[in-house]
């Protein structure tokens, strides 16, 4: 999602207001140096295959089907993925020019973004056909099923929620961590009453409370980046998936060769 030269540009942004931002790991501090939520790092389950072709921008299961989008013009899809193989069993491609971005299942419907372009599409989750568009403001990154609706990003530190039937905004809520807006909000999943969230060009992961924004503590997921030794320039952490009936988390990254399973944070 985005170039590199875009989010180094938005980093520098960021380090003029007194924000730090960093691949390494290190997240968002404020300027006052407030104390940061408390990190932990991501618990290792298992290791499965993952189509390394894939700028992985949305990720969920449901029904114990993985589904994934994928981005860059020319390159942007919507699959239907085997977990255990990481095939490729069915898959939707996006026109030119636009960019694939967040996906989220609504009652037998996957609604899929567009990064730029305003507009969104709806499929049918059975087979893929399509069933319609819709449009919104701004740009589309990240988006998830919540128990009442959707929720989505943009990439700033302010998530919208979404009324799925006719996709107009039903409130808006900023992101803080330590007093400070986190910015960046990239892939989303709603996991057992938090929102997690992938921030653009970290490898870290919020937990975020989805009434006041408070992002409750970070999942470093840099010990999994190392295992894929996928260190090309965009190919950061990004997709997260929650199977509720299990109780599994699964995440991955841009072009990365695996998918893990992790622990549930506590």
């Amino acid at each position: 999602m985005r170039s590199i030269a875009l989010g180094l540009g938005v980093g520098l942004a960021l380090l003029g207001a007194g924000i730090t931002y960093a691949q390494s790991g290190r997240g968002i501090l404020g300027k006052s140096g407030a104390a940061e939520p408390p990190v932990a790092a991501a618990q290792i389950v298992r290791r499965l295959p993952h189509d390394r072709r894939a700028y992985t921008e949305g990720l969920f299961i449901d029904h114990g089907q993985l589904f994934e989008s994928t981005g860059m013009e020319g390159r942007s899809s919507l699959r239907r993925v085997d977990m255990a193989s990481g095939k490729v069993l069915a898959q939707v491609n996006l026109p030119r020019p636009l960019f694939g971005e967040g996906i989220a299942p609504w009652h037998g419907q996957i609604l899929m973004l567009t990064w730029r372009d305003g507009i969104g599409f709806r499929f049918s989750a059975k087979d893929f056909a399509p069933q319609g568009r819709f449009t919104y403001l701004g740009e589309g990154w990240g988006m998830a099923a919540t128990p009442s609706g959707l929720v989505m990003s943009d990439g700033s530190d302010t998530l919208r929620f979404i009324d799925p039937a006719t996709f107009r905004v039903t409130r808006t809520l900023t992101v803080t961590a330590g007093g400070i807006g986190v910015p960046m909000l990239n892939e989303l999943e709603w996991v057992e009453g938090e929102i997690l969230a992938n921030v653009w060009m970290s490898e870290r992961m919020a937990r975020i409370d989805p009434e006041t924004g408070r992002v409750k503590g970070w999942i470093d997921l840099s010990a999994l980046h190392r295992e894929t030794g996928a260190y090309g320039q965009d190919q950061v952490p990004n997709g997260i998936a929650y199977d509720a009936a299990t109780r599994k988390l699964y995440v991955t990254g841009k072009e990365w060769p695996s998918l893990f399973e992790i622990k549930l944070p506590r």
